[in-house]
């Protein structure tokens, strides 16, 4: 009822996760990630306590592949779930487990891993890194790019509801956390929308954070 890539910008080290499913407020759920550390999908029949558990793994200095041998190793009913990882380094694995429901998937390339389940096709993941991988410009960019290549290689097996994407950077919280929690339309294209909006704004609202004397005016009445 998911796909999802998990992602690191090579050129800024930013990490990010994008996911879309047929449940409401997938990426509540689903989406991890830490600056400096890396990204985690953690989805299908979903366990929340892996995203963290993969990440604490990786900032303890070890690669995708010993966080995803971790999570095989401390995970409860681990043939359940479906977990996409990417290191500092650019390296990317998947758990898939022999219970992942319907139509399933996963491709790999360089600083990207995608997955999913209840899939229309299984190259939907391989789609997923394909378009990722041809994409350029800002990370979050090309996640949109990628999700929408998913989508136009069948996406879920049914309709989509919600969609988000989680980016973070040099600092300790997440420089963007967007969210489409539920949607009768597509919520890909409504976080795409969301992400067109608050892509300009983004470098600001850091600078807020780290020294708001330094940052630009809030652009709205009463402000001066």
């Amino acid at each position: 009822m998911t796909f999802s890539l998990v992602a690191r910008c090579a050129d800024t080290g930013m990490f990010g996760v994008a996911i879309s499913s047929s449940s409401p407020a997938v990426a509540a759920r689903c989406a991890y990630a830490r600056a400096g550390v890396g990204a985690v999908a953690s989805q299908n029949v979903t366990d929340p306590a892996l995203g963290p558990l993969a990440l604490d793994v990786m900032q303890s200095g070890r690669n995708a592949a010993q966080a995803i041998a971790e999570v095989k190793r401390l995970g409860r009913f681990i043939e359940y779930r479906q977990v996409l990882v990417v290191d500092a380094a650019g390296g990317t694995a998947i758990h898939s487990g022999t219970q992942v429901l319907g139509n399933w998937g996963q491709a790999r390339g360089r600083d990207v891993a995608a997955g999913g389940n209840l899939l229309a096709d299984a190259d939907v993941p391989r789609a997923i890194v394909a378009g990722f991988e041809r994409a350029t410009g800002h990370l979050g960019d090309r996640l949109v790019a990628a999700m929408r290549a998913g989508l136009a290689a069948g996406g879920e097996a049914g309709p989509v509801h919600s969609a988000g994407m989680l980016l973070v950077d040099k600092v300790s919280w997440p420089v963007a956390d967007l969210r489409c929690d539920w949607s009768e339309d597509c919520p890909v294209e409504a976080l795409a929308n969301l992400w067109d909006i608050y892509r300009p704004q983004l470098d600001a609202y850091v600078q807020r954070a780290l020294d708001p004397r330094a940052a630009p005016s809030y652009g709205v009445p009463g402000d001066e």
